[in-house]
């Protein structure tokens, strides 16, 4: 593991924060998950534009830019050496007083950490994941914009905590309204029909780079599909379900609540078909680093 943080590499107990950083304090900043494949970084233009969307959004400058953000990410990746690894780009309001006006922080601090990649284990991929629906709904777009990748996570790690206590591998977020939002920290899909349908980020879902590229995938393999609201009710009705996620990737689900949902055990056809696809579009394609 490496860190990039005042602009040198480091290793992880070198590195270090002000305990008066906004970021620490209020979770006031933006962020970045990205995947490394066989030495590209993959999607990097599209993570940096997520990225400087949602730092106008909080009215956050990145300093020196995109370029500059970029060439972070490639000296990271290029630190930590291997070919295939997670990288978390993070911009914090920076240092600032006791309070959370966010006018007292005169600099955003950047940070960029570099792992190794953690994957569900092998049994989980080959059974799918079982989901449990979260008493804590997603936060609507009026009171936090589910399109900014913001350092505000504990809806989803409460929720995550949730699904853990109750059995579960993972959580099911609904928006106030009673739809499908996402899970703790993916996206979800279902086959109805055999079309592949997805929440719209209005019902609370990010709108993530890895369920972007599938939407896209689909396209390319004759396999209709569209954004729509989806129920919990839709993911019993659906012949497969799975999330998707820059550290997850594909996984299939298969059960929700105790109950069995879609192929009721691994990756139904139409998931298979994505897996493969988007392993080898990752593998192919990137900017090297």
């Amino acid at each position: 593991m490496k860190v990039w943080i005042d602009g040198r590499v480091v290793e992880p107990a070198e590195a270090r924060v002000s305990a008066l950083d906004h970021g620490f304090l209020y979770g006031d900043g933006v962020f970045e998950g990205i995947r490394c494949y066989s030495g590209r970084v993959f999607r990097l233009e599209d993570h940096l534009r997520r990225l400087a969307t949602g730092a106008r959004v909080l009215a956050l400058e990145l300093p020196s830019g995109v370029d500059a953000m970029r060439r972070v990410v490639l000296e990271t990746a290029r630190a930590h050496g291997a070919p295939d690894a997670y990288l978390r780009l993070v911009v914090s309001r920076g240092e600032g007083e006791l309070g959370v006006d966010p006018t007292t922080c005169p600099a955003p601090r950047v940070v960029c950490i570099a792992a190794d990649v953690r994957l569900y284990p092998s049994e989980k991929l080959a059974e799918g994941l079982a989901l449990a629906t979260s008493s804590l709904r997603r936060p609507g777009p009026d009171v936090l914009d589910p399109r900014v990748k913001s350092l505000n996570y504990l809806n989803n790690a409460l929720a995550k905590l949730e699904a853990r206590q109750r059995g579960a591998d993972e959580a099911l977020l609904l928006s106030a309204a009673g739809h499908v939002a996402e899970a703790s920290a993916a996206n979800v899909f279902a086959v109805l029909g055999g079309v592949l349908v997805t929440p719209p980020p209005t019902d609370g879902a990010l709108a993530g780079i890895t369920r972007m590229t599938l939407l896209e995938l689909a396209g390319e393999l004759g396999v209709a599909s569209a954004e729509r609201t989806l129920g919990r009710f839709d993911l019993f009705d659906a012949e497969e379900v799975f999330l998707s996620g820059t550290g997850a990737r594909v996984v299939p689900v298969a059960r929700l609540d105790g109950r069995p949902i879609g192929a009721a055990r691994g990756a139904g056809p139409v998931t298979k078909r994505l897996v493969e696809e988007f392993d080898a579009r990752a593998r192919s394609t990137g900017t090297p680093f």
